[in-house]
């Protein structure tokens, strides 16, 4: 809790990364959300990595060892052979109790205009879990207008669009798919705080949500709420209500 408002940071990482080597331990990432008053983070392997299926473990782990700080959504390669693609996100959901899904285009080229991406989307929806979707780096597979389409054949799945766009680039997509398509929300970390307020005035706070990505990002990404002037409402609900009724945080 930060100045009295209950956190949830719903787009941090654990493991190690092999497309940029980068390492984070949950002894880091622990103390970092406590330096923050952080009260639950979503954790999420990195989206390159040597075994999918140890990295969701390290999560679980993670979550056994301090219960209540911690969700976990399950990154599978969308090109593993298909079986082990579905049985690793059932293993997630069924076994580890994992509440979210990623799909990140940026390094797992998955086109969702194309008919054979479609399984990436109905697992997510057969488990009836979020699916977060990397946007920004990575177009044209990244761009938020290619979720649309997406979002309005499977309008029961929920979608999140992590960066809403990235770090504003793509910000008007992200609040036009948001607007155009109800079970779209946006998380918003790498946004500039006037990047913010603009996404305020065109899509519900109820639909928006806070995130940190990586371990030295995480007091900036999660200050600036404090810090612009916002109704309380809306700050409360980017903080933590959207998210802990999204992930389904009791």
């Amino acid at each position: 809790m930060h100045q009295g408002l209950r956190i949830f940071d719903t787009h941090t990482h654990l493991g190690r990364g092999l497309h940029s080597g980068r390492v984070q331990t949950v002894e880091q990432l622990l103390a970092e959300m406590d330096r923050f008053g952080v009260d639950h983070s979503l954790v999420i392997p990195f989206p390159v990595v040597e075994d999918h299926r140890a990295a969701h473990d390290e999560i679980a782990q993670a979550m056994r060892s301090h219960p209540g700080r911690f969700s976990g959504a399950a990154c599978v390669n969308p090109f593993a052979p298909r079986r082990q693609f579905l049985d690793e996100v059932r293993r997630c959901v069924e076994e580890l109790g994992f509440t979210a899904m990623k799909l990140q285009p940026q390094y797992q080229g998955v086109n969702p205009m194309w008919s054979t991406s479609a399984f990436v989307y109905e697992t997510a929806l057969a488990h009836k879990i979020p699916l977060i979707v990397h946007t920004g780096s990575g177009i044209p597979h990244a761009l938020p207008s290619l979720q649309i389409p997406v979002a309005q054949r499977y309008p029961e799945l929920r979608m999140v669009l992590a960066h809403c766009g990235g770090g504003g680039m793509f910000k008007g997509e992200a609040i036009l798919a948001a607007n155009l398509c109800p079970n779209i929300y946006l998380e918003l970390s790498s946004l500039m705080p006037h990047d913010i307020l603009e996404v305020l005035q065109h899509v519900p706070s109820t639909r928006l949500m806070a995130g940190s990505d990586l371990l030295e990002s995480t007091r900036v990404e999660l200050s600036k709420f404090f810090l612009m002037d916002m109704d309380d409402k809306a700050r409360a609900d980017i903080l933590w209500n959207t998210a802990s009724q999204l992930f389904g945080l009791k």
